[in-house]
Parts: structure tokens; C-alpha cells; sequence
């Protein structure tokens, strides 16, 4: 590089301007090229020119001295600011000299399996919907970050504010949650709890439009949810039969409705203490007021719904049902159970859920008994499943009555009421195998004795394996109506994915509305994952959200930052290149692979004089 001095005469006056020059390389031959216009004050005495040219171009190679020179940083600065009007006008404006041994990343946060959540949750335009629930924008923001916690990471209300900020929540949604606080999302609760019909009602909608889904078959079924604490501010919480093996904890039962996709299309929150069989007509409301009433539909439903007024709360709506029948209605067909001829066999594939299950085979035979069809089923996985559940019970019941015996043998329970009581509970709290012991109290000599059945307990053997299936839809072949009724796993899936991907339990929310929020979330979170799941399902792949979510944690978002040759420093946020596994994922999901559009952010060096 050189400077040079120009002169242009207009008129009478003269014009001269100093320009820093630099000679390059053409096809015909060497040509000199303005760097930029240094103006018309003379940069520094002629005989210096050359030497503040070679400094000047030390200085643009990011090479500076010691002791800085204020002209040449003046020169340096304007030669920058030339170069970058020039990347601009050619359509370059990105083009940018960085010292590569100080290029660093920061603030890196995990977006992949927030940023799924998120397209997900705009496929199911879940934020239309809630907006026609009433909910104003922040509160729509909220539920979905809480929402998309229990997809991901669940955490309570306390700790999900530290969470949002370990994610790239905030890039995604373009959201400032550096102040956010437990309260606000307590609030939100709040504001859910009126508006969960609602948009349980718009989001069935939405679902059966988007994935085309057949509102011909409901599967009902019903878990437990226990709590921490006595609960004593919510008047659901009771002791009831845990299917969580936790019978020292408060609880509440929780009722969900799918459709045959795995969909759910109703929820209901119960109390601690309900029986499966009284449930059935509010559950039926439930489901009306999301999709309707469905004349000829079919309610299918597991064997603790199996009574007849059951049964007559569904048929008198105009559905049809398909149910497990109890235990002890199979011994009226132990001869048909014995017969060996008219069994069909079907092949059970493994379930799409679990690919690594063995296929299993089950006979079925098909009788009719009034106006029902009865379906007697059988298979020897079952079989050996039914004696170890039968001779585990059997177990525990002999050894809880030697220790009734005891107790009455060494007098700490003499009152005879007390131990007509004790024999009562244990009859009800082993009713499998209870009905098998004839059990005696002689309060003269202080004993409690007990006989068995031989006869009852060998049909129970006979019967071991064997499960009977009663509907009233006689159009059905007896492997259609197997099929249908093995779709009830679906409810059981969707319940273990609500209490362990997502954490619904234990829960620790002392009001009743808030602890029913707090599962309409579990509920809506569950709309996510079968949404995800399903689009998988379709494409011919069999995985977990569980599996995507784990590898999905390695797609990030950072801070690139690149100090430039000139002092300034680029910032740019922006998501990490997706893996091949990353992109795949997203394809079948038909979501983008770019989490969110680059934001640059220059920070310009302070000069100093």
C-alpha cells in the first residue's frame, strides 16, 4: 500500500484529496486499486506517506504495535468502515476478518426436545385455541412452557423457572423470562382450571381434522394419582385402592377416554376413594360435552365396569360396549372352557409401542347368551401370569390370617366384633383368593381356624389363563371383537407415559383446583407425545418419545463470538448444526431443522484518544 495525492481543477478552484492505494494483480498486469479516501488534509509529511502506508497495512492484518498510533488506528477505522460499505453494496454483508484463535461460544442451551414441543404445539394450534378460550397472551405463553416442561423435563412450578432459562425457550418463543417466577405460573393454574372443557372440547377437534381419526370406538379406563402431604384443602383427596402400591398415601382417581389412535378425548378427575363402577355415567357426560354424542359408537371397558347397570348406563346413550367380564361370571362356561373344539387361534403381534415383545398366541371361542355375545379367551402366557398372581395373593392372605390366629391365640384381640372385622377386611382386601377359605371364629377357646374349598379352588386352576369378553355388537367376528377389546392397553400406555415420562405423581398441590389443573396439564403434555408418537407410527418407525427426547438433548442453541480484525466484536445466536440423527428426526416429523432464525449483534470497539 502507498498514499497518494490527487488534484481536480473545477473552475478556478483546485480540489485535492490524499488516497491510500494499493497495487493488485489484473490480466493486464498490475494496476492500482483505491483502498479508501484519506481526504483533503495531508495525512502526515510527504516523505512519512510510504511508511504510514506499510503500518497501516500491518494493521488491517490485525497486528498492532505496542505503543498505538492515533493516526494510523484514525486510517484503520476508516479503511474498515470502506470495506464494510463495499460488502454491502456487492451483497456481502457478512463477509467479516476474525481472529480465529479468539472465536468462543456461550450461553449454550438445550433445544431440541423443547423445540419439537413447540412445533407440535403449533401443528395442534393449541395457541389459537386457547386464545379462544379467553387467555391472554402471556398466560398462553406460560401454559405452554409448563406444558412443554412435563414433555421434557418435568420440574414443579417452583423449580420450572430455572429450568426455562437452562433451555433456549426464550430464543425459540422470542420471550424474556429472566424475571419469570413461581407465582406467575401458580396464577396460570388458576386461570387454566374454568376453560379445561373448552379447550378439551377444541383440541378433540383439531386432532380428529388433523389425523383424520374415527370417533367410532371409545376406550375408558381409570388409574390412581397419589399425593405427598395429608391434602387436607382438598376434599378429593382419600385412601382408596392404589394402583400405585402406595395404600399409605391420599389420592385421587383419574378417568381418561382415547379413541382407538390413543388420542384422549375426555378426562375427569375423581375422588381418592371412588370404585371403577360408579364412574361410568360421569365419565359418559365428560365425553359427550368434548365430542358429542356418537349413536352406535362402541365403549370399551375393563372388567371393575363389567355390572349390568354399567352396562345399561351405556347401551340406554345408544352406544354399544365391549367389556371384560368379572372373575366369577367365567365359571358359568367352565365346560365351554373345557371343550376342545370351536377355538379359533390368533396371532397377537408385538404392539407398536413395544417391538421387542414376543408375538403371543390366544384362542378364542364364540358362544351367545341372550342377546350378548361371549367371547371365552385363552392363552398360556396368561395362563402362567393368572396362577402367580393367584398363589401370590394366596400367600399373603395365609400369612396375614396366621397372624389374625396369633393375635386372638395370646389375647391382644379378644372382642369378638373386632375379629369378625379383622376376617372382613382381610376377605376384602384379598378377594381373588379369599372366597376359597371357609374362615371360623370359636370365641370359647380363642381361635381362628379355616378350611379349604377343593372344589372352588380347582375350577379357579381350571380357569387359570382363561378371560371372558361380553359385548352387544353381533356383527363383529370373534377376532374383531378380541382386537378391539386389546386396544384397552392404549388407556394403560397413556397412563404409564402421564405417571412416568411425564410425572404426574407424585403430586404436590394442596388445592383441589390446582391439583386438577396440574393433571389437565399431564393431559395436554400426553396430547403432545401421541401426536409425535403417532407421526412416527405412520411412517413405519417404532420408538419412544422417551427415546427422541434423550437424543434430541445434544441440539443446542449458543452464542458465536467472533472478535473482528478491527476490535469490534460479532455476536451471533443461532442453533447448532443438526445431526444427522437430529435432521432425521425432524423430517418425519415434518417440523423445520432450524430452531430459530440467526440474531447477530455487533458490539464496536471503544476507541480511545
Amino acid at each position: 500500500m502507498f498514499i497518494k495525492q490527487t488534484k481536480k481543477r473545477v473552475g478556478d478552484k483546485t480540489y485535492v484529496n490524499h488516497l491510500l492505494v494499493e497495487s493488485v494483480a489484473t490480466p493486464k498486469g498490475p494496476r492500482h486499486r483505491v483502498v479508501c479516501s484519506l481526504g483533503s488534509l495531508a495525512p502526515a509529511p510527504a516523505e512519512e506517506w510510504l511508511a504510514l502506508a506499510h503500518k497501516v497495512e500491518v494493521a488491517l492484518t490485525g497486528q498492532h504495535p505496542l505503543v498505538r498510533d492515533a493516526q494510523v488506528d484514525t486510517i484503520v477505522a476508516t479503511v474498515q468502515a470502506a470495506r464494510r460499505g463495499a460488502r454491502q453494496t456487492a451483497g456481502h454483508p457478512d463477509l467479516v476478518a476474525v481472529h480465529t484463535d479468539q472465536v468462543t461460544t456461550k450461553d449454550h442451551r438445550e433445544a431440541g426436545p423443547v423445540h419439537v414441543g413447540h412445533q407440535m404445539w403449533q401443528t395442534l394450534d393449541l395457541d389459537a385455541v386457547l386464545a379462544r378460550a379467553g387467555l391472554s397472551d402471556r398466560t398462553r405463553v406460560l401454559t405452554e412452557i409448563m406444558t412443554l416442561n412435563r414433555l421434557v423435563c418435568p420440574r414443579s412450578e417452583h423449580a420450572m423457572p430455572d429450568w426455562v432459562r437452562r433451555t433456549a425457550l426464550a430464543d425459540i418463543l422470542g420471550e424474556n423470562f429472566a424475571t419469570l417466577v413461581d407465582e406467575s405460573l401458580y396464577q396460570t393454574l388458576d386461570r387454566l382450571h374454568p376453560r379445561r372443557v373448552e379447550i378439551e372440547r377444541a383440541l378433540a377437534e383439531r386432532e380428529r381434522t388433523l389425523f383424520t381419526l374415527d370417533d367410532r370406538i371409545f376406550l375408558y379406563d381409570l388409574t390412581s394419582t397419589y399425593f405427598e402431604g395429608q391434602c387436607l384443602q382438598n376434599p378429593q383427596a382419600k385412601r382408596g385402592y392404589s394402583r400405585d402400591g402406595r395404600p399409605d398415601c391420599k389420592q385421587v382417581v383419574v378417568g381418561l377416554v382415547l379413541d382407538r389412535e390413543g388420542f384422549p378425548k375426555a378426562h375427569e378427575v375423581f375422588d381418592g376413594n371412588r370404585t371403577d363402577r360408579t364412574t361410568v355415567a360421569e365419565m359418559l357426560d365428560a365425553l359427550e360435552q368434548r365430542v358429542g354424542r356418537t349413536p352406535g359408537a362402541t365403549v370399551v371397558v375393563d372388567r371393575g365396569m363389567a355390572f349390568d347397570d354399567n352396562l345399561q348406563q351405556i347401551t340406554e346413550r345408544g352406544y354399544h360396549y365391549i367389556v371384560a367380564s368379572r372373575q366369577g361370571e367365567r365359571i358359568a362356561h367352565l365346560s365351554d372352557f373345557e371343550e376342545g373344539e370351536g377355538w379359533q387361534a390368533i396371532v397377537r403381534a408385538p404392539s407398536p409401542t413395544n417391538p421387542g415383545q414376543q408375538k403371543t398366541r390366544v384362542e378364542v371361542k364364540r358362544t351367545v347368551v341372550g342377546d350378548e355375545v361371549h367371547i371365552l379367551c385363552t392363552s398360556d402366557g396368561r395362563e402362567a401370569k393368572d396362577r402367580a398372581i393367584r398363589e401370590k395373593h394366596e400367600q399373603r392372605f395365609l400369612g396375614d390370617l396366621r397372624k389374625l390366629q396369633a393375635r386372638v391365640a395370646t389375647g391382644k384381640l379378644k372382642d369378638a366384633v373386632k375379629v369378625h372385622e379383622a376376617i372382613g377386611r382381610l376377605r376384602e382386601r384379598y378377594p381373588r383368593v379369599a372366597r376359597y377359605y371357609a374362615i371360623d371364629y370359636e370365641a370359647s377357646t380363642a381361635s381362628v381356624t379355616w378350611a379349604e374349598h377343593v372344589e372352588k379352588k380347582a375350577v379357579a386352576t381350571r380357569l387359570d389363563g382363561g378371560y371372558l369378553l361380553k359385548t352387544d355388537r353381533t356383527d363383529l367376528t370373534d377376532e374383531e371383537i378380541w382386537r378391539t377389546y386389546t386396544l384397552l392397553t392404549r388407556a394403560e400406555a397413556a397412563f404409564r407415559a402421564m405417571k412416568s415420562p411425564l410425572c404426574e405423581r407424585p403430586i404436590f398441590h394442596r388445592l383441589q383446583h390446582r391439583v386438577q389443573t396440574h393433571i389437565f396439564l399431564c393431559v395436554l403434555a400426553y396430547h403432545l407425545l401421541v401426536s409425535i408418537e403417532k407421526l412416527f407410527l405412520d411412517a413405519g418407525l417404532h420408538t419412544s418419545w422417551a427415546t427422541l427426547r434423550e437424543e434430541l438433548t445434544t441440539h443446542q442453541v449458543v452464542t458465536v463470538v467472533l472478535p473482528a480484525s478491527n476490535g469490534d466484536v460479532l455476536k451471533i445466536r443461532r442453533g447448532s448444526t443438526p445431526e444427522p440423527r437430529h435432521k432425521a428426526i425432524y423430517e418425519t416429523l415434518h417440523i423445520p431443522s432450524e430452531v430459530m432464525k440467526p440474531v447477530k449483534t455487533w458490539v464496536r470497539a471503544i476507541v480511545t484518544e
